[in-house]
């Protein structure tokens, strides 16, 4: 059964332990910020923040949101990806950085903005991996784990759907008319639920995401741009693949010796 991660923005405090636990589990370094006038920090994700609560202050109200990866069944920055090097593993979407080359597809793709580039140290696109090597292995998520509200919460996703459906009920009974379930069907289902207390796009999320094909690349770059990077992908594999073999060809003529 699939796994899924349910995020009940009625339950989050924005305590950011959901960012700490991140950072702590991926080894994943701080980043610089600076004041400008709001408690939402950081800013917004980045190759070194895979999580980050955001803060949206309406008349008399506050709406947190845990942003993350959703890890879409229908993942358009997997379908831009000129090498491959994004793939489904399970319900996760993983980025392998061994096989990324930085040409920033994905960034461009996604309709949810989570894939960003580390420009100070790899070049590669980096993003949340949805704790696979602890999901794999009977674990929840590392966010999940941290959350003392329990407003992000991990397991099947047809139980957590059921359990979301009677919670935007009782929201909506309860003085949030327009309470939803984000994400049961948008872009064939994802793997982060939300249970909003307001649309969408209150929270600063698509209506309707879109998926984009490889082909809305040349709308993102221009022809040059776009004609240089795709033709320097088989340079590249090129170069790695004889790395790999000299490699190999050192360990044989070690053994020999």
């Amino acid at each position: 059964m699939p796994k899924a991660r349910l995020i009940d923005t009625s339950k989050c405090t924005a305590c950011r332990g959901c960012q700490v636990a991140c950072k702590q589990w991926n080894d994943l370094p701080a980043v610089h910020t600076t004041q400008r006038g709001t408690y939402q920090n950081p800013p917004d994700l980045s190759a070194h923040t895979w999580i980050d609560v955001q803060f949206r202050e309406r008349p008399g109200q506050w709406l947190f949101r845990a942003h993350t990866c959703m890890h879409c069944t229908e993942a358009s920055c997997e379908k831009v990806c000129p090498t491959g090097a994004i793939s489904h593993q399970g319900e996760a979407v993983i980025i392998d950085e061994n096989w990324c080359i930085g040409c920033g597809y994905c960034v461009q793709a996604c309709p949810f903005g989570v894939p960003h580039k580390d420009e100070e140290l790899t070049g590669t696109s980096r993003k949340c991996k949805f704790c696979i090597d602890r999901i794999t292995n009977g674990l929840e998520p590392a966010c999940a784990k941290t959350c003392p509200t329990n407003a992000i919460t991990f397991g099947e996703r047809a139980d957590l759907i059921a359990k979301a459906e009677e919670k935007v009920q009782a929201l909506r009974a309860d003085g949030h008319p327009n309470a939803t379930l984000y994400g049961v069907n948008e872009l064939g289902g994802l793997h982060t639920l939300y249970i909003l207390t307001e649309r969408p796009s209150a929270f600063g999320l698509p209506e309707a995401p879109q998926l984009a094909t490889s082909n809305a690349v040349a709308q993102w770059l221009s022809g040059i741009i776009t004609a240089g990077v795709v033709a320097a992908v088989p340079f590249w594999l090129l170069f790695r693949r004889k790395k790999e073999l000299s490699a190999q060809q050192s360990k044989v003529e070690g053994g020999v010796r």
